[in-house]
């Protein structure tokens, strides 16, 4: 902060923050003390360096989304009745996408202004948020009390002897994560009608007086619809639930009905291609790290051979431009995300060369020299022949802007999350890829854990201005996450991040995520079969990862 401040023995977060307001955009939202994140309503003690973080921390951020939905949950419960249930059910861009599940009411915009303005009279009487500490048993008899069986027996598998609830006007719920204070920390708001419930928008990190844009992704949405129905499928729709499969042993029952999804699924996008095979001559496969692409690529290519078809893959990564030409960010550090890292001249003239039938010798990047070699890899197409390309930049147009649109099929691949913790705690995709990425990072490139986490903001924010933006673009979006594998990951990653130290940067996500894999049962991968997208991740996978 660059002050020096006295405070008594009783002063609290919140009024240290109150008396350096203006430092972070939007209110302040947390502190963080030495390396360890504090909430407001906590007393100060030590004499470390105090940072306050707001929403355009992301720290700050997901204890403003908490504190809309502490809201929003205790609103639905008063205006229509304690019985009534509501569920997270998954992120969309930045926004929670909520249903109310009470058969005898269908959500109209008269119900959902009416809702809104509910929590809007929170925002204005600013009730305080206590947190309470209680025994587990306690805990659960409240859950059980106020209706709440997911959180009940998410408590049964929980180690630890206590539990952490928190209150609002005699209401009692649980969040994985910190709190505001109170209710008027969290005035910009907004609840829009979506799909068959209704979406809650939060504001903008960079302009917190404003709601963040939004623009509908239909595509993105449809595969979060199929797959809440194929969670229902499995009978596993959170965390307990996924605990007591395992305890049941039914684990590898639930293993080998996600795998057989995923199959049918690959199978019906090799179809699609198949069908448009007159026209079709190059597919292009896009998505965000530890999405499973080049395990996603491999077995479409086999479905595309069962049905008659002769794949051709290429590399994009062996089209990069020399190394001194790659192009620099605003800190002079070579961006090898950017797209014209890529030598997309001879890319699309490669293209249109193999497309029309001519023999191509294809170039080899050498990562070591950063030069592209030629080594005799020849390919020339004939009829019943395609291309698939595998690379970050496959949905943006530019990569292949001399290919007619009508030659392309684009597929868009990420792990979205399938799984919630339970109906008010959603589990974050980001964190999924990132606990993928890590165990993947030291099985087969060591690194360690404090290595990858340090790197995963800079990946992310490559994401959100490479790919995200062209994913309404793919023809087809597969969801790669499954519904079992954090509890396999989790005897993975669990080490790793218990080697961070307290004095480490990465400390606090390692403490997030180590707190988050708590919640899961672990259990062997050992019915996991070898072409299985997992199996890039943890090893023993049948292709070239």
């Amino acid at each position: 902060m660059g002050k020096e401040m006295t405070y008594t023995p009783c002063t609290t977060y919140e009024d240290l923050a109150k008396k350096c307001a203006g430092t972070v955009k939007g209110p302040v939202m947390l502190a963080r003390q030495e390396n360890r994140l504090r909430e407001l309503s906590r007393r100060i003690c030590g004499e470390e360096e105090i940072t306050f973080y707001g929403i355009d921390n992301e720290e700050g951020l997901r204890v403003y989304r908490r504190g809309v939905l502490f809201l929003m949950v205790k609103a639905v419960r008063d205006l229509f009745g304690e019985d009534s249930l509501v569920v997270v059910e998954h992120s969309l861009q930045k926004n929670l996408y909520c249903e109310i599940r009470r058969p005898e009411m269908k959500l109209t915009e008269e119900l959902l202004r009416k809702l809104e303005g509910k929590m809007r009279e929170y925002v204005a009487l600013d009730l305080p948020i206590y947190k309470r500490t209680m025994r587990k048993e306690e805990a659960r008899a409240i859950a059980r009390k106020q209706g709440m069986l997911d959180k009940a027996e998410l408590f049964r598998y929980r180690r630890a002897s206590n539990v952490n609830l928190y209150e609002l006007d005699g209401y009692f719920d649980y969040f994985y994560g910190y709190m505001p204070p109170s209710t008027g920390y969290t005035k910009v708001f907004h609840l829009m009608a979506y799909e068959n419930g209704f979406l809650i928008r939060f504001p903008d990190p960079k302009n917190p007086e404003v709601l963040r844009e939004f623009s509908d992704p239909k595509k993105i949405s449809a595969v979060f619809l199929e797959q809440m129905k194929w969670c229902q499928l499995m009978g596993v729709n959170n965390v307990a639930e996924l605990n007591l499969a395992i305890s049941q042993d039914k684990f590898g029952d639930l293993i080998r009905i996600n795998e057989a999804l995923h199959e049918k699924k690959v199978a019906e996008i090799a179809d699609m291609i198949h069908k448009r095979m007159d026209q079709v001559r190059v597919v292009l496969i896009a998505g965000p790290s530890s999405s499973g692409k080049t395990s996603f690529a491999n077995r479409l290519c086999i479905q595309l051979k069962v049905l008659g078809v002769k794949p051709h893959k290429i590399s994009l990564d062996d089209y990069f431009v020399e190394r001194d030409k790659t192009p620099v960010d605003e800190n002079g550090k070579k961006n090898y995300e950017h797209i014209q890292a890529l030598d997309l001249p001879l890319l699309n003239d490669d293209l249109k060369k193999m497309i029309a039938g001519e023999c191509v010798e294809l170039p080899t990047y050498n990562f070591i020299t950063g030069k592209r070699e030629y080594n005799g890899n020849r390919i020339q197409m004939a009829s019943g022949e395609i291309l698939v390309l595998e690379g970050i930049h496959g949905l943006n147009d530019m990569l292949t802007s001399e290919i007619p649109a009508e030659q392309k099929f684009k597929i868009f691949i990420s792990a979205m999350t399938q799984l919630n913790v339970d109906d008010h705690n959603r589990i974050s995709t980001s964190d999924s890829r990132l606990i993928r990425r890590m165990v993947r990072d030291h099985q087969f490139r060591g690194r360690d854990a404090a290595t990858t986490i340090a790197q995963w903001d800079d990946v992310t924010e490559g994401e959100a201005e490479n790919i995200f933006p062209y994913q309404e673009n793919a023809d087809v979006v597969f969801n790669s996450a499954t519904i079992y594998e954090l509890s396999v990951l989790k005897q993975y990653a669990e080490p790793q991040l218990f080697r961070i130290r307290e004095d480490q940067p990465e400390y606090i996500t390692a403490k997030r995520l180590i707190k988050f894999l708590g919640y899961f049962l672990a259990a062997p991968g050992l019915e996991i079969p070898n072409n299985s997208l997992i199996k890039e991740f943890i090893g023993g996978s049948c292709f070239k990862v």
